[in-house]
């Protein structure tokens, strides 16, 4: 059992709004910087940054997460986790099926790139990412399940996609096991009005430019022996999926 430092929400150059130069070797390097030792690249609606971003972690030290910031139908942003890049991918092509195709326009928007390991870009995904998907709220938690990974509402603290604001509270029969907050400071407020005594919380910097990916301050301990990344990788997510 070790203590890691963790930002399990940060998006890449493939996000709308995500800067171009949130690029995998980038963000890695930021988070190097920042002492964290484990990271999660979550764009909107897609995974395809993903592998990238594992070949830059390999090569600073990361343990890096496979994820996804998936937009529901209720236009709610939840935080999709998972233990294999392999898996990862396997979502993402479920989600292709599921998304609303509306063409990017880069002029308000922004770019939509595609990298390899080297930072070089080898594709541009020309249908808008960030918009609502077919997957509703309710669904989304056993459909992530269903590859293994999982799910839980975003930055619950904020207006804009956040769960609360979106519903006006946490459905209490969905039994989340753990929800993210953008502002840890707000966890006693959030946890008297909102957040159950056995829901983990996490907090993520929701990161579209580079120097918003968190510091070295939030962390989990995590079950690591005999230790690998991909241990660490399946004990997080049976961490998130458990909760207190």
């Amino acid at each position: 059992m070790s203590r890691y430092y963790y930002d399990l929400h940060i998006h890449s150059c493939l996000s709308p709004c995500g800067d171009n130069d949130n690029t995998p070797n980038n963000i890695v390097g930021m988070g190097v910087l920042n002492g964290l030792q484990v990271m999660a690249l979550t764009d909107h609606n897609t995974c395809r940054n993903c592998p990238a971003f594992f070949e830059a972690a390999k090569k600073q030290g990361i343990i890096p997460i496979p994820g996804m910031e998936l937009t529901t139908a209720e236009d709610i942003h939840m935080v999709c986790l998972f233990p294999t890049l392999e898996a990862a991918m396997d979502f993402d092509a479920e989600i292709q099926t599921r998304r609303i195709r509306i063409p990017n326009r880069t002029d308000i928007f922004g770019d939509q790139w595609v990298m390899d390991e080297n930072d070089e870009v080898i594709d541009v995904e020309p249908d808008l990412l960030s918009n609502a998907t077919t997957v509703s709220v309710d669904e989304a938690p056993g459909l992530t399940a269903q590859y293994g990974g999982v799910c839980y509402p975003a930055h619950i603290d904020r207006q804009a996609n956040g769960i609360i604001a979106t519903l006006g509270f946490l459905p209490p029969e969905m039994h989340f096991p753990t929800v993210e907050l953008h502002d840890g400071g707000k966890e006693p407020e959030y946890r008297q009005a909102h957040i159950p005594d056995t829901t983990r919380v996490v907090v993520g910097s929701d990161a579209h430019v580079l120097w918003d990916i968190r510091d070295k301050d939030a962390w989990l301990e995590i079950p690591d022996e005999p230790y690998s990344s991909a241990l660490v990788r399946e004990n997080l997510i049976a961490l998130l999926r458990r909760g207190l």
